[in-house]
């Protein structure tokens, strides 16, 4: 059953958090989100969460604030802050008074996941599983499944929870067809049936992650599902 990560993501840009949210639904995790401080200490209080995202400058409680807050209830969440200020000395005041981490803006999707990630392993949320385990050699491509690396020729590749989960299951089914809702359901567990869009971003990044050995393709089988075909014939 996939692990069902809840985030609590506290910004009042309004434009900015409505596409770092609908961009982290589609990594998988579970947002819970809110405008101001005193709305984010109040969902804190109410809800359980694996990591809490915290803009600096909020209205009515600021983020310094309510990490502060946070970190009297809970001394092991991870906090990572987000801010337009890069001073090295709010950067420091930000650590000091418990965030693990601090990204400037305006920042990519892929950094911001790679740092929830490895703060979620550090914590000891995402744990290695039988299923998660050992090496899968593709081609020119060696994946390390347990720490979720995919290792090229040329450079590597640090891939997410999900992202290994789906290529764990390649792996496991080469030359095999996956049906599709087989797919959803083994990585979305439960909230597979609203992951559909999520599964297709999913495939067009390990396409693109793969696609330096010609003898690679993710096919799809319409109406079924995919088939990792690990050699194939070009067309002429």
């Amino acid at each position: 059953m996939n692990e069902n990560i809840k985030l609590l993501y506290v910004e009042d840009d309004m434009t900015l958090s409505f596409v770092t949210r609908d961009n982290l639904q589609l990594y998988g995790y579970t947002i819970d989100y809110c405008e101001d401080g005193i709305e984010g200490l109040k969902l804190f209080n109410e809800n359980k969460y694996d990591l809490c995202i915290l803009d600096v400058m909020l209205p009515r409680m600021d983020g310094y604030e309510l990490a502060l807050k946070i970190r009297k209830k809970n001394q092991d969440i991870p906090i990572i802050f987000l801010t337009a200020k890069s001073r090295r000395e709010d950067k420091i005041h930000g650590l000091r008074i418990g965030a693990d981490d601090y990204i400037t803006k305006p920042f990519s999707i892929e950094e911001l996941v790679l740092k929830i990630e490895v703060f979620l392993r550090r914590s000891g949320i995402r744990k290695k599983t039988d299923e998660l385990s050992g090496e899968c050699n593709l081609g020119h491509f060696r994946f390390d499944i347990g720490n979720h690396v995919l290792e090229g020729p040329d450079k590597k590749k640090q891939l997410t929870h999900r992202e290994a989960q789906l290529l764990a299951a390649f792996c496991q089914n080469s030359d095999t067809i996956i049906k599709r809702d087989d797919l959803l359901m083994k990585i979305w567990g439960d909230d597979h049936y609203f992951a559909s869009r999520s599964l297709d971003v999913f495939i067009s990044r390990l396409r693109k992650y793969l696609k330096g050995d010609p003898n690679l393709k993710i096919e799809n089988i319409h109406n079924v599902g995919y088939r990792l075909i690990t050699h194939f014939e070009k067309e002429e």
